[in-house]
């Protein structure tokens, strides 16, 4: 039927009332085919019973029943020419696509190209590949492009080798005629080969953009860390600029008040003239009219018994020498000026050793004691937070880590790269030791605490007593006691700091040190001393009170 259905054109289909595919389709004793409802209705729309083609009339209407054969082949019809529709609709070839070689007018997008024919088909035109036996050996695979590079240009033949010597594919004439002696393999092995190692590829170039994006993740990091440490410096920034402001306003309005006050006092003294001047002109005034008045008077005894009073002037003072200067101001300012830049000096230290010590504070590290290098005599506290010397001696393994003659113990953590900061609460202690120690520092019997054998300490003794630890000795002179120490470590600087937290000052530096092996935490409570030195040496949380 498809066969048949094929060989008639679509007019041939079509009936000549509707000018549609029929639908039900009879046909009349001339031989006409029409659509049983279109020949019925034109029957009984006029009064003539005749073929509405050939016009041949007929006496009695005829009993039409449908073609049941025509009627199949035109459902096949309608069928294929869905199908045709429907492929031309959703597989027709666009830009990029490979386009069927067989297609003549508009072409349709390739389903298969045939590696033997060096053909591309679409679906319509691979039946014959899929249906004829001698065709379905032939070779089929996804639709490619410029199928005539898979023939061998020299020997036109299809490229099924591969030469493994020279890692190019071949065809079969060419182990005999160039490449001889060649070491050669079916394309397939060495597709299925080279298919394993482009996944090896593909997981390798995945691993590298994984480590990519993890490196661009890092990158991020750093600008948002980048970020916020420029805010940080703003901020600061900010702070130390305003308290300077501070400071020089403060001082120029003491400058103000005190040029003010210079100029009050003059005022005031000038004031002071003036008030007793015009009460002496007031009583001139007052005597020049008595002496007016007597003067002009004939009464000889009243005269002569006023003249004495009349004749003295009143009491009044001689102001040939008496002036008002204007006030100096000259000492004043420059006396302001030395004030200010000696308080401004303090006030830089001031912010200068609060910004070093924010700056340090960074790389704090939570520390925590190592109960393995403690002496048996210490009392470590169950977070690892506290020490203190306690009389009883415990029972302890005499491990190598273990201080075994000095009330030694290390932190657990460690630095050989980097900066490493903490902080340790002294607060209440008559004596300690506190800093930094290398690795393979001396743990038994007697140790002598300078750079030179590993130590870089400070110490208290007798509650006010405070040294750098070094051959001599240094004494330390400290405006104050600190309750808070802590400990900053430059492995690469090869420098070891020490601050009062609370002051934010220096206490002492150990500079030049050249570090050569892991630094670690190190602490010294001393002996309690019958209780007065009981209280415990305390790692704090950087910047946070205890």
């Amino acid at each position: 039927m498809s066969a048949v259905s094929c060989l008639l054109s679509e007019d041939q289909f079509l009936c000549s009332i509707c000018l549609d595919v029929f639908t039900d389709p009879v046909s009349t004793p001339c031989g006409h085919n029409f659509c049983k409802h279109c020949i019925t209705k034109h029957w009984s729309t006029n009064n003539k019973c005749q073929c509405p083609l050939c016009n041949e009339a007929f006496t009695k209407r005829p009993d039409l029943r449908i073609n049941t054969l025509f009627s199949a082949m035109v459902v096949q019809f309608r069928q294929s020419a869905q199908k045709i529709a429907s492929s031309s609709e959703q597989q027709e070839s666009k830009p990029g696509d490979v386009p069927c070689d067989v297609c003549t007018g508009t072409k349709l997008k390739a389903l298969k190209s045939c590696l033997v024919c060096l053909v591309s088909y679409c679906e319509t035109h691979l039946e014959p590949h899929l249906t004829a036996s001698r065709l379905k050996r032939h070779q089929l695979i996804d639709p490619v492009k410029n199928l005539e590079d898979r023939m061998c240009r020299k020997h036109d033949k299809p490229l099924e080798l591969f030469c493994k010597t020279d890692q190019m594919c071949v065809c079969t004439h060419c182990p005999a005629l160039d490449h001889k002696m060649h070491r050669f393999v079916p394309l397939k092995e060495e597709y299925e080969g080279k298919k394993v190692e482009l996944k090896k590829t593909e997981a390798e170039i995945q691993q590298m953009i994984q480590k990519r994006r993890l490196k661009i993740q890092v990158f991020k990091n750093s600008v948002k860390r980048i970020k916020e440490n420029a805010h940080m410096e703003v901020a600061e920034s900010v702070r130390v600029f305003t308290s300077l402001k501070k400071s020089i306003d403060r001082g120029l309005n003491e400058l103000i008040k005190t040029i003010e006050e210079k100029q009050k006092t003059t005022q005031k003294q000038a004031e002071a003239f003036i008030k007793e001047l015009e009460r002496e002109i007031s009583e001139l005034m007052k005597r020049s009219t008595e002496v007016v008045q007597v003067s002009l008077s004939e009464d000889h005894v009243h005269l002569l018994q006023s003249f004495p009073y009349l004749k003295a002037a009143p009491p009044t003072k001689d102001w040939t020498e008496v002036s008002v200067h204007p006030p100096s101001y000259e000492g004043t300012v420059v006396g302001a000026l030395h004030q200010l830049e000696e308080t401004l000096s303090k006030e830089m230290k001031k912010l200068f050793d609060e910004a070093e010590l924010k700056r340090v504070q960074k790389f704090a590290v939570d520390v925590t004691l190592d109960p393995d290098t403690a002496h048996p005599e210490l009392l470590l506290s169950a977070d690892g937070k506290q020490v203190k010397h306690d009389d009883v001696e415990k029972n302890l393994p005499n491990n190598p880590e273990r201080f075994s003659h000095y009330n030694f113990v290390l932190g657990k953590q460690s630095v050989s790269s980097g900066r490493f900061y903490f902080e340790v609460q002294v607060k209440g202690k008559a004596k300690w030791n506190l800093g930094v120690v290398s690795k393979s520092v001396n743990r038994k019997g007697l140790i002598t605490m300078i750079p030179e054998n590993g130590y870089w300490t400070i110490c208290l003794r007798n509650g006010k007593e405070y040294k750098a630890l070094t051959d001599p000795s240094v004494p330390l002179s400290l405006k104050s006691q600190p309750q808070k120490v802590g400990v900053f470590v430059d492995y690469e600087e090869g420098l070891v700091s020490f601050y009062d937290v609370d002051a934010a000052a220096l206490i002492y530096s150990f500079t030049g040190c050249s570090f050569k092996e892991k630094l670690f935490p190190f602490f010294s409570p001393c002996r309690n001393d019958g209780g007065q030195n009981n209280t415990p040496l305390i790692i704090c949380p950087v910047n946070q009170t205890v």
